[in-house]
């Protein structure tokens, strides 16, 4: 093969390869540009700050609806991240055996399972005993959607830390116990954050498990037990309502919720860039 044909070729792939990102951007930025076009016109500080208007009447915000969406994937992370984590980190530290691979082979499905269904399973496991619909049981709902992809990408995330590092700690009289508390997970921290936070972004704009748990509220939620409004209950309640402006609410809570996603993923890209920066000094 000669030099000339393998440098047409490079070239033709470089190219291919530019046309594929421009194909795989232009949905992406198509979407966020009409979002913005849509909804930025009704952000202002009323929306950050009041509750909605009753049915008909223009004007009100979702400020029930952020906070209670902070406060439900606020306590699904008190509960999901540590059994996600330090699940992560005993299969890959200590993890063997049929018992462990029952455990990967379920976090795998988990992680592909409607969000709908969990909804679902989240009603029949809380709402149901608990006899209404309540903070609680949505954060629970997302905390199930939460464990599966925390747990596997601990898992692999750990399972990059050099064994080196372990052998040195051991060889220093450590514990097994200390060296995965004080060398292992301290070594991959940055990247454990890094999955946390892009697991974060997605369930906190799920909705259809909300729809069976938290069910949404059109005041300030006032005790865990009650009912609670949510960003995407709002955006869905609205989007499918008969006035305008609503809809032109519904965008701004879609604007106002890919924000928040796109702050974690670039506090996950900061983390990331972090620790690449310590591994090349």
């Amino acid at each position: 093969m000669s030099p000339v044909f393998r440098q047409t070729v490079s070239k033709v792939m470089i190219v291919a390869t530019f046309l594929c990102v421009a194909v795989t951007l232009l949905p992406l930025f198509s979407i966020l540009a009409y979002v913005i076009s849509k909804g930025i016109g009704s952000i202002n500080l009323d929306f950050f700050t009041r509750l909605p208007q009753p049915v008909g009447e223009p004007g009100g915000g979702m400020a029930n609806a952020i906070t209670g969406t902070l406060l439900l994937v606020g306590l699904a992370c008190l509960w999901a991240l540590p059994v996600g984590i330090f699940g992560g980190v005993y299969l890959a530290e200590f993890g063997r055996g049929k018992a462990c691979s029952a455990i990967r082979f379920t976090a795998d499905v988990l992680t592909g399972v409607p969000s709908i269904v969990v909804g679902i399973v989240a009603y029949s496991l809380f709402v149901l005993p608990m006899k209404g619909f309540s903070a609680i049981s949505g954060s629970m709902a997302l905390g199930l959607m939460l464990i599966p992809p925390v747990l596997r990408t601990t898992e692999e995330i750990v399972k990059t830390v050099p064994t080196t590092l372990r052998e040195a700690g051991l060889a220093l009289g450590i514990s097994r116990y200390r060296t995965t508390l004080s060398i292992v997970m301290k070594t991959a921290m940055s990247g454990i954050l890094t999955g946390t936070l892009l697991a974060i972004a997605r369930v906190a704009g799920e909705t259809a498990p909300l729809l069976f748990t938290a069910f949404g509220n059109r005041v300030w939620n006032h005790s865990l037990t009650e009912p609670i409004a949510a960003l995407p209950l709002q955006i869905f309640a609205y989007a499918i309502s008969p006035y305008e402006d609503w809809h032109r609410q519904a965008w701004a809570g879609a604007l106002v919720l890919i924000a928040i996603v796109f702050t974690l993923t670039l506090l996950s890209r900061f983390f990331t860039k972090s620790r690449t920066v310590r591994a090349d000094y």
